[in-house]
């Protein structure tokens, strides 16, 4: 025959460890909830120092930078158009870079020979806030 022990777990038992489950999850959930945001930023800023190295290596062997007709593209495959690239090495990237969500970096080289590039956040377009908020090479520290 069996004895008490034997039978399993008590009512109360499982309400304590259930109480204990559920503290728990309320501490950790609303501290891991967020991140992935955080981490897509940090993805971002991370791409556009990548991007920023792949197109010095770009003006290093072409005494110059792509015009933003050429766009990243041309550190995948050689740009036509004016600025011609005489001495392409490429490809400086496997593919053109997309941000987090899935949009493509925008480039602009402006007329005295320097460049942006642009993650528009979440929403992919430009303003925002917040997710949505506009993230520039410009301003990364």
């Amino acid at each position: 025959m069996k004895t008490q022990r034997e039978r399993g777990f008590t009512l109360i038992e499982l309400m304590v460890v259930l109480v204990i489950l559920g503290v728990l999850f309320g501490l950790v959930v609303p501290n891991v909830t967020g991140r992935g945001d955080e981490a897509r930023v940090t993805a971002v800023h991370t791409d556009i120092r990548s991007i920023e190295n792949a197109l010095e290596q770009y003006r290093l062997h072409n005494s110059h930078y792509p015009s933003t007709d050429q766009g990243l593209q041309a550190l995948v495959t050689r740009p036509s158009g004016n600025p011609e690239p005489r001495n392409w090495r490429g490809p400086y990237v496997r593919q053109v870079p997309t941000d987090p969500w899935g949009t493509a970096y925008a480039y602009i080289r402006d007329s005295d020979g320097s460049f942006e590039i642009i993650s528009y956040g979440a929403d992919g377009t430009p303003g925002g806030s917040g997710i949505n908020e506009d993230i520039s090479s410009r301003n990364l520290e």
